[in-house]
C-alpha cells in the first residue's frame, strides 16, 4: 500500500492535527447542511427556474447554524456515543 502523502493538493501541506476539531465540524455542516437544504427547498417551492438561487439562500442561512451547532454538539455527542457502544 503506498505511503499517504504529506499534502491535501499539490504542494499544501496537511493541516496538523489539532485542527481536526474545527475541519471535521465544517466539513459535516457543510455536508449535511447542503442535503438538508436542498430537500426542504424542494419541498417549499418545488422543480422550479429558481430552485437554485433560492436553494443557494437556503444552504447559506442553514449553514450558518449548523456549523456553530456542530462544533459545540460534536464532543458530546463523542462522549455520548463512547458510553454507548463497546469499543473492544
Amino acid at each position: 500500500m503506498p505511503e499517504a502523502s504529506p499534502y491535501i493538493v499539490a504542494r499544501i501541506p496537511k493541516l496538523p492535527p489539532k485542527y481536526l476539531l474545527v475541519v471535521m465540524p465544517l466539513l459535516m455542516s457543510l455536508c449535511m447542511s447542503c442535503v438538508v437544504s436542498l430537500v426542504a427547498t424542494l419541498r417549499a417551492v418545488g422543480w422550479t427556474e429558481h430552485l437554485f438561487l433560492a436553494w443557494m439562500g437556503n444552504w447559506a442561512s442553514g449553514w450558518m447554524v449548523a456549523f456553530p451547532v456542530l462544533f459545540v454538539v460534536t464532543p458530546l455527542v463523542k462522549k455520548l456515543t463512547a458510553k454507548l457502544v463497546r469499543m473492544h
